[in-house]
């Protein structure tokens, strides 16, 4: 096991906060003792279920009583750090924590007007997975661009049946987030931007811009290439993906989901049936992947601990060491910090096709995404405006306005 390369401080006494399963809390205090142990500390744990979890940081941070380390979900940034003051900059530990392990692009996503806010645990990301099962089937090749994918749709509906879908892009039970998703990607890849500057919190896309994706996703459904809108919903639209019948027995052979899916996603499907993961989809005229990536959570440091520099030699132990990446394994995701998964994938510790799908995540090109993606008020009116236009009650120009114009008035109190 590798030794951590940092002086220890004096002996200190830290909490730390987090949320999880048993397996996670588990694992994760026997990496406390271990690096508590190994740089003379005492960590007291402090965990509980997701429930109640951000009401519990809440009142903490708000009293000045939150724990030394802290998990923190990724959209949880905008709430507690708006102006990049919420907790300790990281960057100021850059002697003891080895931020090299984290890409520049990893470290901008948790990082708040210049200041690094949390070091993401785990990056995840939406990629494509397919059937190749009804692929095969239909005697056809697995696409690598939305033409393709397109093209596919016409001879699924030739050689198996017009209730043949090569793609999904609903997620009604979340406003449409899979639909969303799929729009993110193309315009991602169109723009070369994405849909909010993690900076400044401006709206990058225009009207025209929305309107584009909007019409490519209602030429995808009216072309058979994803089950329409209003299909989906009369069929019990908060139905999700892996609960579908026609996606277990691969009358829906494609999905964009995220890498750590697959067992949610692949469990259901019947005997015979193979789900592979593959590169984002893109047309020649791409500018990168539009890969939506994010981290999953974060440990950050509270700006009022009285030991932050013994608080960010044991987050550098959790993250960094190899002896403590043994005992936390994947509990809270395929691990960001590059040695840590090095050493996890040296051990055979991470399946294969999880894997696969994670590298394809963390080979993809495109700019940085905004945790604002996931504000709720966001996502209500996107969703809303989508649901409108895929029912025919808003035309695409009408519903872009719609989407623009609300998004815009919310960043701009967000701002203030």
């Amino acid at each position: 096991m590798a030794a951590t390369s940092l002086s220890v401080a004096n002996a200190a006494d830290l909490r730390m906060s987090w949320w999880g399963g048993n397996s996670r809390h588990e694992a994760t205090q026997k990496a406390l003792t271990y690096c508590g142990d190994k740089l003379g500390h005492t960590i007291a744990p402090e965990f509980t279920s997701w429930n109640g979890h951000l009401t519990k940081v809440t009142t903490q941070l708000a009293g000045g009583t939150e724990a030394d380390i802290m998990q923190i979900n990724w959209p949880w940034l905008p709430l507690f750090s708006k102006d990049g003051n919420g907790f300790a900059d990281l960057n100021t530990f850059k002697d003891v924590i080895d931020l090299t392990q984290w890409s520049d692009t990893e470290l901008a996503s948790t990082t708040v007007a210049g200041k690094l806010q949390g070091l993401p645990l785990s990056i995840t990301g939406r990629v494509p997975w397919f059937n190749t099962t009804t692929f095969e089937k239909a005697g056809v090749a697995l696409p690598t661009s939305w033409d393709e994918l397109e093209a596919a749709a016409k001879v699924f509906k030739e050689k198996l049946g017009d209730d043949y879908y090569p793609y999904e892009a609903t997620g009604l039970e979340s406003k449409g987030l899979d639909a969303r998703g799929l729009i993110m990607a193309y315009l991602t890849q169109k723009t070369g931007k994405t849909m909010i500057d993690p900076d400044t919190l401006d709206l990058n896309y225009s009207v025209e811009d929305f309107k584009a994706g909007l019409e490519m996703y209602g030429r995808f459904a009216d072309n058979g290439v994803i089950v329409p809108w209003k299909t989906v919903a009369a069929a019990g639209g908060n139905m999700p993906l892996h609960e579908n019948p026609k996606w277990a027995d691969g009358h829906i052979a494609g999905t964009y989901q995220w890498d750590t899916t697959y067992h949610k996603i692949a469990d259901p499907l019947k005997e015979g049936q193979n789900l592979v993961p593959t590169p984002i989809l893109k047309n020649a005229d791409a500018t990168n992947d539009g890969v939506f990536r994010k981290p999953s959570m974060l440990f950050s440091i509270s700006k009022h601990s009285k030991n932050p520099q013994a608080a960010a030699e044991v987050m550098n132990c959790l993250l960094n060491d190899t002896g403590a990446a043994e005992i936390l394994g994947t509990t809270r995701g395929i691990p960001a910090s590059k040695v840590a998964l090095n050493y996890l994938m040296e051990k055979g510790a991470i399946e294969p096709v999880l894997l696969k799908a994670h590298q394809l995540v963390l080979d993809s090109t495109g700019p940085a995404i905004s945790a604002f993606f996931d504000h709720p008020k966001i996502i209500e009116v996107y969703g809303d405006a989508l649901e409108m236009f895929a029912y025919g009650e808003m035309s695409a120009e009408e519903a872009a306005v719609e989407i623009h114009d609300g998004m815009a008035e919310i960043l701009e109190d967000l701002k203030k």
